[in-house]
């Protein structure tokens, strides 16, 4: 809120691509549907429009890409909204000021896609008269780690925070008068409202959000200032100096930040290929924009040394490698003069004000404090988390370490493919574990979350039924047992819910699912369907319902968040399913971290292959388009840590995995079922890998809620299990293999005693 001047502000989002298109979703929900076209400006990242476009296709939203001054005010009232960058693709920062007041009075809604560290020195979107801004928090000291995981924000004006997606946080008071802080906003709402949330994000950025809040504290707003200043300075000592050779700027002399963009061939080199390619020569990355164009960056952790190579290189390829310069000494850089931005764009205003981003920590306190608030969370560290449907489990430290390596967490996401050859050594094989694993014919590996990777499943099958001239297939089947998310991606692919009901066992209705599969025949786009259901249950039709949606023309969505039950037992792609997520954050031991990183890669068959996600950077076995990420990986540093949780299982591990979770589950549920009434089992009397208790009598009985008996628990020490979902009144549990008979019995001790108590 106060680096970006609005009003509301969340950490919720995914990467600064996918923001924007959560942007585009909002603006076009705050005209109610009634405007179908949006306008970008064509000066944005190439992978966030790429993402943008993604989203438009899903909800039919007519995308025009342009320049801002060429805006059609004619047919302003046909628009939603407009997205700009700032700085934009070629380094440039603009003052949107006037071009906001006048969008304002179409009723516009205007976003602003903002560098959170450019804010220090440059007028924010608020003072610009923004709606919404967006952003990466990456540069607030969060590793490259190939893409991600990076913290993306969403903030907008007042007047719009209930159609904004993402988590709030809010001030409230406790019972007792005390300050507390609590989720205000969208606490899991695509769980409650299903196919009426704003957004289906349910993993984010947690921890990276955090981080990055860590590392603002510790710099402070002086701090963020003074490294701001030097990245810009960087930059115009590099302009001034390769001037003098007779380089061309596409960049503005006067309006940028901390990005340099050059006009190759006005400046007499032959291509933007012939440029790159001699930079690398010296072991140097700079981007190519276009076959015209190329930039360079600079950062907190730019050296004199590293601007000196890039000036050498220039005066080398223009002197035709006569010319030796004499290194650029510190005093040369102390006794140059700063330049700082026109006064029209430069940013007056104070921010970051509150005591807790001015206070001075010595290293030790900042560490003691970031451990007393980490104090206050009970984790895996205290107790089982049975969060039913999240799979809580073990993260070993042995599987954390390699996130932590240089190879891993230090790799630009665009860097050439024979710079990356550990990482694209690592996604062959985890992909090629996780066909093995799920009897899928292909894996992507783009999605950041489940809810994301359900977004590019449905859109694969989307675009599959366009490929097929079947346009009007937009009828998706969703059996109320399945994950909320579900229903919240497919309205936003552009879909309508059809709901299926449960029988008594806590199975789909399989006379409900022929009757709807028939009925809408001929516009069946698809069926989502978890399996094991969010029922705690083993559909026993499963195959037998994948079968009706094939006959009827529809493909099929396997929710796999809760794989956990499958491995080794059964497989999505042996029981019928054409594409679904794995949470790898949730079967193969990612840590969840207060909310996130997630990775939900996508298993898909052989038909959908040319319809997941691609990449415009960075092509993807061919592939360029329908990117749903910024990254052609998605959060590719977090997945060393399920590449070797599979690694160090292997094959009979993982089976034994599933097994252990399932004996776990059923053992609570019949230590259980004479105190509490498990409310759904399979035709044999057993639960999945976890299982429901109906808590709605005690209400009945004594006034005694699901909330009291979560509440309960933490007296003993335990964290709460899910509340009131997927069934309203009943709270569900799932051990996980991670849990040892000792931890089982004292969370069932808890249960026993409180039953007693009631």
């Amino acid at each position: 809120m106060e680096l970006t001047a609005m009003d509301v502000a969340n950490a919720s989002l995914l990467c600064e691509a996918t923001a924007a298109a959560e942007a585009l979703q909002m603006s076009y929900n705050i005209h109610n549907g009634k405007r179908d076209s949006y306008f970008c400006s064509e000066t944005l990242f190439p992978q966030t429009i790429e993402v943008i476009k993604t989203k438009a296709h899903a909800i039919g939203i007519d995308l025009h890409i342009g320049k801002v001054e060429d805006f059609p005010w004619a047919k302003a009232k046909e628009y939603c909204g407009v997205i700009v960058q700032n700085p934009d693709n070629f380094g440039n920062i603009k003052d949107f000021s006037e071009f906001s007041a006048k969008l304002k009075e179409h009723q516009l809604v205007f976003t602003i896609i903002a560098d959170v560290l450019s804010l220090n020195l440059v007028k924010p979107p608020g003072r610009m008269g923004a709606d919404i801004a967006v952003g990466s928090a990456q540069r607030m000291g969060i590793p490259f780690g190939y893409g991600g995981p990076h913290p993306g924000y969403f903030a907008c004006v007042d007047k719009h925070k209930r159609k904004m997606p993402g988590r709030v946080i809010g001030i409230s008071r406790d019972a007792h008068g005390n300050q507390a802080f609590r989720m205000a906003m969208q606490t899991r709402e695509q769980h409650i409202r299903r196919d009426k949330a704003t957004s289906n994000i349910c993993t984010a950025q947690a921890l990276l959000a955090n981080m990055a809040s860590f590392y603002m504290q510790w710099h402070g707003p002086a701090g963020l200032k003074k490294i701001a200043v030097k990245c810009r300075f960087m930059a115009q000592i590099f302009m001034e100096e390769v001037s003098k050779f007779g380089v061309v700027f596409a960049t503005d002399k006067h309006n940028y930040f901390d990005t340099v963009a050059i006009k190759v061939k006005e400046s007499g080199f032959s291509s933007a290929d012939f440029l790159q390619a001699q930079f690398h020569k010296h072991g140097i990355n700079i981007r190519k924009i276009d076959h015209n164009h190329v930039s360079l960056s600079f950062d907190e952790v730019s050296t004199l040394y590293c601007l000196d190579q890039l000036i050498e290189v220039f005066a080398h390829l223009k002197k035709g490698g006569r010319v030796a310069r004499e290194y650029m000494g510190l005093k040369d850089y102390e006794n140059r003069k700063y330049l700082p931005l026109n006064h029209d764009l430069k940013r007056t205003d104070k921010y970051m004000n509150q005591n807790v981003f001015r206070m001075k920590f010595s290293e030790t306190n900042m560490m003691r404090y970031i451990q007393r608030l980490a104090n206050k969370d009970v984790g895996l560290t205290d107790s089982m988390i049975p969060l039913g449907s999240c799979t809580m489990k073990l993260n070993s430290a042995v599987n954390m370490i390699p996130i932590t390596m240089h190879g891993f967490a230090n790799m630009h996401p665009y860097a050439p493919l024979d710079q990356c050859q550990g990482y694209m050594t690592m996604f062959e094989e985890i992909e090629s574990n996780l066909i093995a694993v799920t009897h899928y014919d292909g894996i992507s590996s783009q999605p950041h979350s489940g809810a994301q990777g359900e977004y590019a499943g449905i859109m694969a099958i989307k675009k599959y039924h366009e490929s097929r001239g079947d346009h009007h297939r937009n009828i998706c089947l969703c059996p109320i047992s399945a994950h909320g998310t579900n229903p919240a991606t497919a309205q936003m692919c552009g879909m309508k819910i059809i709901p299926i009901g449960c029988d008594e066992q806590g199975n789909v209705n399989l006379d409900e699912i022929k009757e709807q599969a028939e009925y809408y025949k001929d516009k069946l786009a698809c069926l989502m369907i978890t399996y094991p259901s969010t029922h705690g249950v083993f559909e026993n039709d499963v195959k037998e319902i994948c079968d009706i949606i094939h006959a009827n023309g529809g493909q099929v969505y396997m929710d796999g968040a809760n794989l956990n039950a499958q491995l080794g037992l059964t497989a999505p792609g042996l029981i019928g399913a054409d594409v679904g997520h794995l949470n790898l954050h949730k079967t193969f031991a990612i840590p969840h971290g207060g909310g996130g990183p997630g990775v939900g890669s996508i298993g898909y068959m052989k038909h959908l292959e040319p319809f997941v996600p691609g990449h415009v950077e960075i092509p993807i076995d061919g592939r360029t388009e329908g990117a749903v990420a910024g990254a052609p990986y998605g959060n590719a540093g977090v997945v060393p840590i399920a590449y070797s949780y599979i690694k160090m299982c292997g094959r009979h591990g993982l089976h034994d995995s599933a097994v252990q979770a399932i004996l776990n589950a059923n053992y609570m549920a019949a230590r259980l079922e004479s105190d509490y009434k498990i409310l759904f089992k399979g035709d044999k009397g057993r639960v999945a890998h976890e299982f429901i208790i109906d808590c709605s009598e005690f209400k009945k009985l004594c006034g005694v809620t699901e909330e009291d008996i979560a509440k309960r628990l933490i007296d003993f020490g335990f964290h709460a299990p899910t509340m009131s979902w997927p069934v309203q009144g009943g709270i569900m549990i799932e051990p996980t293999e991670s849990e040892d008979i000792n931890e089982l019995d004292r969370y069932v001790y808890a249960l026993k005693k409180i039953r007693s108590e009631i």
